[in-house]
């Protein structure tokens, strides 16, 4: 029985910091396409990257509302369900961050 307990509050944990991480990376792309912007402007250069950027900002806000929809529901095959996409959500936005992040220094650099 404290097995299982220890492993639901385990899982909540997990939902709680893919729902803070998330929704910070979130302000990281807005902030990053910001200032891209004003780079690209003033190298007169042309890119795709605040687009992907911009599709990433979306990753990581579709993962940071299914980590809260985890953690609003009483359903814990529910919960799974939406912490388990959620979490797969969250890992391709942190890998199209560091596609991006490469694309930034090959084309400013």
């Amino acid at each position: 029985m404290g097995n299982s307990e220890e492993n639901e509050h385990l899982e909540e944990d997990i939902s709680i910091h893919i729902f803070t991480v998330s929704a910070a990376m979130v302000g990281v792309c807005l902030t990053v396409i910001g200032i891209l912007h004003i780079v690209i402007n003033s190298r007169q250069v042309t890119t795709f990257v605040d687009d992907l950027l911009s599709l990433d900002a979306l990753l990581f806000l579709f993962s940071c509302m299914l980590s809260y929809f985890a953690l609003r529901t009483r359903s814990g095959h529910r919960m799974h369900g939406m912490e388990r996409t959620a979490d797969t959500i969250f890992i391709a936005g942190l890998v199209l961050m560091v596609v991006v992040c490469g694309l930034i220094v090959y084309v400013l650099v």
